[in-house]
């Protein structure tokens, strides 16, 4: 039985996960920093702070919705 492949594992030390480890891991990343990066030239912070804020809030809890679907099961570590 073969183990599922995981695009975000967990961090060794803590709680999360770590850098992604496959290639639509990194897509995923890249894809959320350039929307961020588009937040904050639509939304220009000094201007429409709210709006900004609002849109990162959306922007993060997406991502943290793959890596929770994506990822290894998160859980506290000590290292190993």
């Amino acid at each position: 039985m073969q183990q599922p492949r995981y695009w975000f594992p967990a961090k060794r030390y803590g709680w999360g996960w770590g850098p992604p480890s496959s290639w639509q891991g990194w897509v995923v990343l890249l894809v959320f920093f350039a929307l961020l990066a588009a937040s904050a030239y639509v939304f220009l912070p000094a201007q429409r702070i709210a709006a900004f804020l609002v849109c990162t809030l959306v922007l993060a809890v997406v991502l943290m919705a793959i890596c929770a679907v994506k990822g290894e099961p998160p859980s506290w570590r000590w290292g190993k």
